[in-house]
């Protein structure tokens, strides 16, 4: 399946409490449970207004409809071409 990052902006994420952010990962974990397979969240990075999540997903329509279900902003969609790392250029 596509890696796709999400970004999502949410102004004070990065002073959400622990938790707030369990519940709001509860929410999204029980969503993902009712999509079944064709959509897998991997991680997510809180800054202080932006929560970057990275998932696997048949496409960018499922993100956007686990999203809407979730009442999660998706404000960037984007799927990855390839990932590079610090030994991408090692010789």
């Amino acid at each position: 399946m596509p890696k796709f990052i999400i970004e999502r902006d949410m102004p004070g994420a990065g002073k959400l409490t622990p938790t707030e952010l369990h519940g709001i990962a509860q929410k999204s974990c029980c969503i993902l449970r009712d999509m079944g397979p064709r959509i897998q969240w991997l991680e997510s990075y809180v800054t202080a207004d932006k929560i970057y999540c990275i998932y696997l997903a048949e496409n960018a329509q499922a993100i956007q409809e686990h999203a809407n279900l979730g009442g999660f902003p998706a404000n960037r969609i984007e799927e990855v071409k390839t990932i590079i790392d610090p030994t991408t250029g090692d010789a």
